[in-house]
């Protein structure tokens, strides 16, 4: 079942993180946090929503770092019951499409539970005062890849470093749903 982000709350703060990620590192939101706005990105590697759409997001995240935005991903999936979210799989992934931003892990996924993610891929795009700005899709793509579909995330995110404003339309991110852990599942 598809669930759909909900409506971009404008000017919400990001909330910090000290997480760990795929290359060994630890990032906190002022590690990933870009000059002119940051992207921070709910994703994993089983979603098929995911998958359809990595290749762009690495694109993507690569055109915006040369505009002074950080990026990052997180995944919080309960690892145990969808072992292909394991922190060691994540590392296998991000090593083999060479992701050019940290993939962070969220094992509490009180992280995850902060920022209200809803599913993966679920988009917080924020500006350089770290306010939620853009809060919808990458492009018009669901489980399959939509040929030379419009870029929405990336235009979104060039209004967000230019003026630090998103669009006031925005068409909700659509993917599989945050696989909670049984025990802090709402």
């Amino acid at each position: 079942m598809a669930f759909e982000t909900p409506v971009c709350d404008f000017g919400w703060k990001a909330v910090d993180f000290d997480l760990p990620a795929t290359d060994g590192k630890r990032y906190s939101l002022s590690d990933v946090k870009g000059e002119n706005g940051t992207l921070i990105v709910f994703i994993c590697n089983h979603c098929p929503y995911v998958k359809s759409i990595i290749d762009r997001l690495i694109r993507d995240a690569h055109d915006l770092r040369a505009l002074g935005v950080g990026v990052a991903a997180i995944c919080v999936n309960d690892a145990e019951e969808y072992p292909e979210d394991s922190f060691d799989s994540m590392k296998a992934w991000a090593e083999e499409l060479s992701f050019p931003f940290p993939y962070l892990h969220d094992p509490s996924q009180n992280i995850g539970r902060k920022y209200d993610a809803v599913c993966t891929p679920d988009f917080f795009g924020f500006n350089a005062g770290m306010e939620l700005q853009y809060r919808g899709r990458l492009d018009e793509s669901g489980r399959q890849a939509v040929p030379n579909a419009r870029r929405e995330l990336y235009e979104a995110m060039i209004a967000i470093a230019n003026t630090g404003r998103g669009p006031t339309s925005q068409i909700p991110s659509m993917g599989c749903s945050i696989k909670w852990l049984a025990d802090t599942a709402a």
